[in-house]
Parts: C-alpha cells; structure tokens; sequence
C-alpha cells in the first residue's frame, strides 16, 4: 500500500473562552488555518483535491458544512470540496485518518485534514440543549437507554468512573494538572511551539495585534490555587482545574502522496504509520484509548518501548493517569509540552492541534517515533502513530 506523509502541521494558540479568538467566526478562523498550510507549502492551492475538517457542535455558526464553509473563506478556490466530520473530541483525528487512507488508497495525492471549534460563539452541548428546550428530544432513544441501564451518556461520569476504577484522589488529578501547566510553561519559554503556531491577527483595545500564545496557561499557577477550585460533582475527584479547559482554536494538517511529494517538490515531516480506531462501553466512556492503543501498537507490530513522544489528551486529568497506569507507559514521554489542561481543548481541531506538537516535538527532538491517542464520547477512541522524517 502506497505511504501517507505529513507535509504541513499548524494550530492556532488557544483562546480561553470570550478571549482573544472570540472575534473570529469559526468559518474564518478554520479558513484561515487551510489558507496556512497551503501557503507555507507554497503548493497551488488548486491542487488540493478535498478537505476533511473536524467540528462537535455543527449548529449556528458552525452548522451548514462548516469543512465547505472553511474552504469558502480560505483562500482555496471554490472548486476545492470539503466534508465535514463528528467524532466528537476525535473529530479532526479521524478527519487525518479519512486523509491519510485515501492517499495510502491511491484515490487522492493532496488532501488536507483538521478542524475548527468555537467554544464561545457556540458553546459545547448546544447541539443536545437548544433541540431539547424547543421539545425536538434527546438523541438516546429508549432502547438504548434501556440497554446499558442509563437515562443518558456524560462525560463527566465517565471521567470520574475511570479515576474511581483506576484509584485516583483529587490529589492525584491536582499534581497532574499542575505538572500540564508547568510543563507548558517551560515550553512557552523554550520555543517549543513556535514552529506549530499560525499567528491569527485579533483587535485589541490597544490595537491591531497578533493572537500566539496559549491563552490558557495559568503562569502562577499552584497546588494551593488548584485545590482551592470547586469539585464537579459531590463526593468525587475531578474539578474545573484538572479537566481540558474551554477554548476556541483551529488547525490543519497537509497530507499527500510519495507522487505529491515529487511532483510538488516537498519536504515531508512525518509519515503515518498506524491509524487506528476502536469502541467500547460508552458508560464509562473514556477509557477507551487504551484499548485503542493495545490494539494500534498490535497491527503496527511494535512495543510500547519503542514509542519515543506520547500525546493523550487531557480531556480530564484521570484519562492520561489510566491510560499511563494500565499500559505501564513512561510517564517522562507524555504530554511533554504540557496537554489540554493547561492549553486546552478545542473539540473539533483538537486531533490535529495534538498531531501538530507532536510532529513537531519529535522532530524538534531528533526521535522517531510518536502516538496520539484521544478519548470520545460515545465511548470510541482514535489512536494514530506518526514517524517523523
């Protein structure tokens, strides 16, 4: 089977909710990643045959085919399709992996894969919240509620099901939450995000200026201010501090063939090696990624060991707690420039935001190889493992 290469990865920096990426419309904003990754390629944007573009809440702003309405504020031509995808936090993960196999298919040679979510214009359960009040219902029907036992699906008890199953204290969710953000810090501080981040110019009270750091790393923060933040449910573990945080933000990847390469001229990052994605028990939901990840490391016929950079999101500070405590991962390759805890957590772009530190740390790093795993509502997952070049 033909290879899938990495040609271009960018993000945005984050924007804490009603921050400094809330003036931008997410059709803008995902648009103006696709116009970056086709401009640092200095390909013809011409040339690229589709987009795959990730987003949750496809209402309001983000409804009508958001991945179409990105390439139509983009500085791609209107002839260029798009499609838009749902996998929840997984979404422009698996936008990547829809990318990756029809260029390993042979069916494209130039597609790009990411994603977009605004949390601010339109703020996450919208999709579920605005139906139910106009009396249009829920999505889980009685059958399904029936067969698992439940009056609905949360994240947030799943979340603290996996830290109940696994043992984790509020002490252990506070330390990991504050590491996020220490570990953010000192790649701030490093420059190990500049090469990942696509300044987005924004409109300040002091003027025009550009949007290129996370918005929300905590510089002061500490256990005493963690601990000190309201708990998310009675009698558990998990608070507003050790969950992803609320963001907007975009990003995009360049995926093309060995024949792009060639034809094109181009440099690859990284190549794909593994795309993977399993289901499991959508109850306590979470814990998929690591099936996902036995399952991924299992048809790649390598070990844990030889996986040099690990990115597992931190949609809650359990997830990656388990996930390290059940493979036995080392926990000095983990979210090394911190995770979405500190420079959270735009649903839909997420995917290919972890894609692009990750690359970029591997490369930066002089190692080889890197896993992305991410957990999902519904109780899927999407593990992907890249080899930078």
């Amino acid at each position: 089977m033909a290879e899938a290469y990495i040609v271009e990865a960018l993000r945005s920096a984050g924007g804490r909710r009603g921050g400094r990426l809330a003036g931008w419309h997410p059709a803008d904003l995902g648009g103006e990643l696709l116009s970056a990754v086709v401009a640092r390629t200095g390909i013809d944007p011409a040339s690229v045959e589709d987009v795959i573009f990730g987003c949750v809440s496809q209402v309001g702003e983000q409804s009508g085919q958001i991945g179409r309405s990105a390439v139509l504020a983009s500085t791609l031509p209107q002839t260029v399709p798009a499609v838009s995808i749902d996998r929840q936090c997984g979404s422009s993960q698996q936008a990547l992996h829809f990318a990756a196999q029809a260029v390993k298919s042979g069916t494209q040679d130039i597609v790009i894969a990411g994603g977009v979510e605004s949390m601010t214009r339109v703020p996450m359960g919208t999709p579920t919240v605005l139906p139910a009040k106009a009396g249009l219902g829920m999505p889980w029907s009685d059958r399904i509620k029936n067969r698992f036992g439940v009056e609905g699906f949360s994240q947030f008890t799943g979340a603290q099901m996996v830290a109940d199953k696994y043992g984790f204290s509020r002490e252990d969710h506070d330390r990991f939450a504050l590491e996020s953000h220490l570990k953010a810090i000192a790649a701030v501080e490093a420059g190990a995000f500049d090469r990942e981040i696509y300044p987005i110019a924004i409109d300040t009270p002091e003027g025009p200026a550009v949007h290129d750091r996370d918005e929300g790393i905590r510089f002061d923060a500490s256990l005493a201010s963690i601990g000190s933040v309201k708990l998310l449910q009675e009698g558990g573990s998990i608070s507003a501090a050790s969950a992803s945080q609320v963001t907007d933000g975009s990003s995009a990847v360049l995926v093309v063939s060995e024949r792009a390469l060639k034809d094109h001229g181009l440099t690859p990052l990284a190549r794909v090696h593994n795309l993977t994605v399993t289901a499991g028990d959508p109850v306590i939901m979470l814990e998929e990624p690591i099936a996902a990840t036995k399952r991924a490391l299992e048809r790649a016929g390598m070990s844990l060991g030889q996986i040099d950079l690990f990115e597992v999101n931190e949609a809650f500070a359990p997830i990656p707690l388990a996930w390290l405590k059940a493979l036995g991962a080392d926990p000095a390759k983990l979210n090394v420039n911190g995770g979405a805890i500190a420079l959270g957590h735009p649903l839909g772009a997420t995917g290919t935001k972890l894609s692009a530190t990750l690359i970029h740390g591997l490369r930066a790093h002089g190692l080889r190889f890197g896993l992305q795993a991410m957990c999902e509502g519904g109780g899927t997952a999407n593990v992907t493992i890249f080899e930078a070049l």
